[in-house]
């Protein structure tokens, strides 16, 4: 069981992060105003709330989860550099220095 949930990918490039921003400030901004104009249109402000809710649950949906979209640019990291002898008595002596 742990083996399958470690291959769940959790992570999302930032290009990913973006782009699910712009979605789900988009959804909102579009539910809210289709929302207030149905609600102003029918007197009722219960369906203002309602639609809202449903736009909220509907960017949730579909920008939390880390969907393929949103990795399709990966960073490509340098390999990690091991800290050789010579580097570490070149950084003694600097320091050494420092505080005479």
């Amino acid at each position: 069981m742990r083996g399958l949930l470690s291959a769940i990918p959790t992570q999302m490039d930032y290009k990913g992060q973006k782009l699910a921003e712009q979605i789900f400030q988009g959804i909102i901004v579009v539910s809210a105003v289709i929302g207030f104009g149905y609600g102003y249109m029918i007197e009722q402000f219960g369906w203002t709330v309602y639609i809202v809710m449903a736009g909220f649950a509907l960017s949730c949906l579909l920008t939390l989860p880390p969907w393929p979209m949103y990795r399709r640019n990966p960073l490509k990291w340098l390999p990690a550099q091991d800290c050789g002898a010579e580097e570490k008595k070149s950084v003694d002596k600097k320091s050494s220095k420092k505080h005479k």
